[in-house]
């Protein structure tokens, strides 16, 4: 993402329903997995997730490649640091939690980049990773934001696992929303994400919600999430 688009996230992550039920799914995550520990924020951005874990208590760090991004989190109070996602500059087996929210999408060589993620958790070490799914729904919304790919299940899967990971729990998100989103982006001339009026954003921030209370992760969405652990 350059610093345009960074700046956008930035300003809509407080309010933007996407946003903030990400947010929450990872707050459900983290709290899931106890006592809190060292965490990496993998491709950061300004740190909102960063600080999602820091409230809960885990000792965590943003990490990108973006200066832009990096000054936000720095302007935030998160602990970021600079580095290349596919050779990170930190010891092997030193994390319990890493994760990776709409990061691998932007990365190349993605194989590389779970290997790193599995050699600095340590064993039993959980990567929590969210991606873009089906290549049906590209569009200029992907191309606006640097994406290289979307994935699909088996794609997803056979990247971390090649990587080490054990797939505990892979799931769809945003499959309520799925239709609209579809149907939005045959039109799309960029990033679908925007300021939206407060009753529409409560609106959409209480559809995506209810998935939390639904058996609708076996089916098709915008997005897959992955549990995943270090043996």
């Amino acid at each position: 993402m350059d610093a345009v688009e960074i700046n956008r996230a930035v300003t809509l992550e407080d309010r933007n329903w996407w946003y903030r039920e990400r947010r929450t799914i990872l707050r459900r995550v983290a709290t899931r997995l106890g006592t809190p520990g060292k965490a990496l924020d993998l491709g950061a951005a300004g740190g909102g997730n960063t600080r999602v874990l820091l409230e809960l208590g885990w000792d965590a760090m943003a990490v990108d490649t973006s200066d832009p991004a990096l000054a936000v989190a720095a302007q935030r109070g998160v602990p970021a640091v600079k580095a290349d996602l596919c050779a990170l500059p930190f010891d092997s087996a030193s994390r319990d939690l890493v994760i990776a929210l709409d990061v691998l999408e932007h990365i190349e060589d993605d194989a590389t980049a779970a290997a790193e993620m599995a050699r600095v958790l340590r064993p039993g070490g959980t990567a929590f990773v969210a991606v873009p799914c089906d290549m049906r729904l590209w569009s200029s919304h992907d191309e606006v934001l640097g994406h290289v790919r979307r994935y699909d299940r088996a794609g997803l899967r056979k990247v971390l696992e090649g990587a080490g990971f054990r797939i505990e729990r892979l799931w769809s998100w945003n499959v309520l929303m799925r239709p609209i989103a579809a149907m939005r982006r045959k039109n799309a001339t960029g990033c679908d994400l925007e300021d939206l009026p407060g009753p529409v954003n409560a609106a959409l921030g209480l559809v995506v919600a209810t998935e939390r209370f639904l058996p609708v992760g076996g089916l098709p969405g915008v997005s897959l999430m992955v549990e995943a652990k270090v043996p």
